[in-house]
């Protein structure tokens, strides 16, 4: 593998939980309104310092998708989904985002989501 560089984003930001590295800007948030398995979910336009897994299609409860799961860069967690191509014309909007998992990231300027990423969630977003 090489030397693995990671971008250091300014601003308001989103970091992984497990090794502080920035994922998403704060400016590039679409919606707080998604779950997963593990509870909720954010939906970004942009997001950096991932690897993107391999692709498949998964039912989820708004339709068929064709999506592949993110990995920080830097300490190899899943940490949410990149939406590679929706089935249905309404989900087409979707298609080129990312989904960040608010268990799997913190934000140190809004202590509210930090709590919210301790606490175990029941909300599933594959059918």
């Amino acid at each position: 593998m090489g030397r693995v560089y990671v971008v250091e984003l300014e601003g308001k930001i989103y970091r992984c939980k497990f090794c502080l590295t920035h994922l998403a800007l704060l400016d590039d948030l679409v919606s707080k309104a998604f779950h997963c398995r593990r509870g909720k979910a954010y939906l970004f336009n942009n997001a950096v310092n991932i690897i993107v897994g391999d692709q498949e299609e998964r039912l989820m409860l708004s339709g068929m998708h064709t999506v592949a799961d993110i990995f920080c860069c830097c300490c190899g967690q899943i940490v949410g989904w990149k939406y590679e191509a929706a089935h249905e014309q309404s989900q087409k909007y979707k298609e080129g985002k990312y989904i960040l998992e608010r268990g799997r990231i913190i934000d140190g300027i809004d202590p509210e989501l930090y709590l919210d990423t301790q606490m175990g969630g029941s909300d599933a977003e594959d059918a």
